[in-house]
């Protein structure tokens, strides 16, 4: 690619983001983001998931500030990094200082690590204690199985979900403008991983890319392998493809077969897609990454920045999800102030912003062109270490 091709397929990258806002549906009315009681009373949250996957913590933990910013709660994160969920959530049930919100103690649900067998045990349990005790008043609903098994008229809590990689494929919602339930509310970000691909594809003008999912309909959902194949169809480029497993295994099994496909697709394509999947964690990052590094293969990660500084090349940055932190807040206080979640809009947009790696540049024998350079707003000259990292 040319260096005047190069600008004019940025310029439009961004064109798209500085266009989108005023298309963006509105709310179905006029609501409140001010904090209230519930007539005296605290809110009562509860949380469901599918397993443990870490952008679910980094999303909560970016609700809580959202939250806090509106004035809704106090809270000072621990200083020591909570793995388990179900831990951090009883932390946070007694370390929340607010008049309005109670994260309720025992409305912890999963399906540990996303097993199939479980999860509809784990459902029913849920769906008979909010029908018969009746004593949640929002949940917070993180990933795709979450979304999916409460999305349905088998309940009527108010439900947010957040961490979806496509909630209109998937299922959960019926459109970008509709959620279909009077109960349901989903973050919906329209192509945003087909601009990935473009932006990626722009940049480094791949023949072939090098995809990970699971074998399922969730899996590639997660991966967003429709809006890869579309794209490679645009720009006809071959995607490479690679299954690993993430449900009925165990978390050590899943970060192996990740690990394993990475590195039989490295001497076979020109250019990573890091996607979204259980076996993707920061501590298996290295290891995920170690084979593009010796092919000198440059990646793009399709959660974030996040993983820009663990290792990825790059990506689109997120500005550490504050943003989508006070989306999902002010969707909630909304609700809280007598909103239906149906009547929220749904659509996020990511701000333009590109995140990239000179360190791995560096290993990969990668020389950012200047408008790469002008356009990334988080520029990493190391790779960090994933011990004790936290969102900031």
């Amino acid at each position: 690619m040319t260096k005047r091709s190069l600008a004019l397929a940025l310029v439009a990258f961004f064109s798209v983001f500085c266009l989108a806002a005023p298309l963006m549906a509105a709310d179905k009315g006029t609501f409140s983001t001010k904090p209230k009681t519930n007539d005296g009373k605290k809110w009562r949250i509860g949380y469901y998931e599918g397993g443990q996957f870490p952008d679910y913590q980094l999303i909560l933990e970016v609700v809580l500030r959202g939250l806090q910013s509106l004035g809704w709660l106090k809270v000072e994160l621990p200083d020591k990094h909570i793995k388990n969920h179900k831990e951090f959530w009883e932390w946070l049930s007694q370390n929340v200082k607010s008049e309005y919100l109670e994260f309720v103690p025992d409305a912890f649900y999963a399906s540990g690590d996303f097993d199939k067998e479980l999860r509809p045990k784990v459902k029913a349990e849920f769906i008979k204690r909010v029908n018969e005790k009746k004593d949640l008043d929002f949940v917070l609903a993180m990933g795709t199985w979450a979304g999916q098994d409460l999305s349905n008229n088998e309940h009527r809590v108010p439900t947010m979900v957040g961490s979806s990689s496509d909630p209109i494929k998937s299922g959960i919602v019926k459109s970008a403008d509709d959620s279909g339930f009077d109960h349901i509310h989903a973050k919906v970000e329209p192509e945003r991983y087909e601009r990935q691909i473009r932006l990626f594809n722009d940049i480094i003008g791949f023949r072939k890319l090098g995809v990970v999912y699971e074998d399922s309909a969730e899996g590639r959902t997660f991966a967003a392998v429709d809006s890869v194949e579309k794209v490679a169809r645009e720009r006809g480029f071959e995607v490479v493809s690679c299954k690993a497993s993430f449900s009925n295994v165990s978390q050590q099994e899943a970060e192996q077969a990740v690990a394993k496909c990475y590195a039989e697709l490295a001497p076979k394509v020109d250019a990573g897609y890091i996607t979204v999947h259980r076996g993707v964690t920061p501590q298996n990052l290295k290891k995920i990454l170690a084979p593009f590094y010796k092919q000198k293969i440059p990646t793009f990660s399709m959660l974030g920045a996040s993983e820009v500084k663990l290792g990825v090349l790059m990506s689109i940055a997120q500005a550490g999800f504050k943003y989508v932190g006070l989306f999902h807040a002010e969707v909630m206080a909304k609700v809280f102030n007598g909103a239906k979640p149906r009547d929220i809009d749904q659509k996020w947009q990511d701000p333009p912003k590109i995140a990239i790696n000179l360190k791995v540049a560096e290993l990969i024998g990668y020389d950012p062109p200047v408008d790469i350079m002008m356009a990334a707003d988080e520029i990493y000259e190391q790779i960090d270490d994933p011990k004790g990292a936290m969102i900031e």
